[in-house]
């Protein structure tokens, strides 16, 4: 049986993974407007990502024992300025997501809950990759500046993405 603090915290996280799916949907549709559709796949593909996060959390305290509480969902941002201000975003939101596992993994600890320790260190190595994928289409972004021609080709790039 899970603890309550530790059902509370993952129920939380839960809503933090569905706000990233929420996000990365918003930040997709606003670069299909665009016609970006290799961004707008790259996001969309991160939307049904974080949606199998969510999932892993949601079933992992439905096995422990626990009762999972669905929270309202706040409204993402629909703008961003251009595709590197929208991918500072991204890697600013994959930080933000790093300090929550971070603060699960302090929890678990705390509580000497091995099974979720166990389990969270999944999401512990999922941020690092997460993080180091926003950070290289980030870097690929502030070298071609306002290139268009090269613009296209990262686009192309990440119409790849499954």
């Amino acid at each position: 049986m899970i603890s309550k603090k530790m059902e509370e915290a993952i129920n939380k996280q839960i809503n933090e993974e569905i706000y990233s799916a929420y996000l990365y949907l918003s930040m997709a549709s606003h670069f299909a407007e665009q016609n970006l559709m290799g961004f707008q796949n790259w996001l969309f593909v991160q939307y049904h990502e974080e949606l199998g996060h969510a999932e892993k959390f949601y079933k992992y305290l439905i096995e422990r024992g626990g009762k999972v509480k669905l929270m309202a969902i706040k409204e993402p941002p629909d703008t961003w300025k251009n595709p590197k201000d929208a991918f500072e975003a991204v890697l600013k939101h994959e930080q933000h997501i790093t300090g929550k596992i971070n603060e699960l993994v302090d929890l678990a600890e705390a509580e000497k809950d091995r099974a979720t320790f166990a389990m969270l260190q999944w999401f512990v190595n999922e941020q690092v990759e997460e993080e180091a994928n926003a950070q290289e289409i980030l870097a690929k972004l502030e070298m071609v500046g306002d290139h268009k021609r090269s613009l296209l080709m990262i686009d192309r790039e990440l119409a790849q993405r499954k």
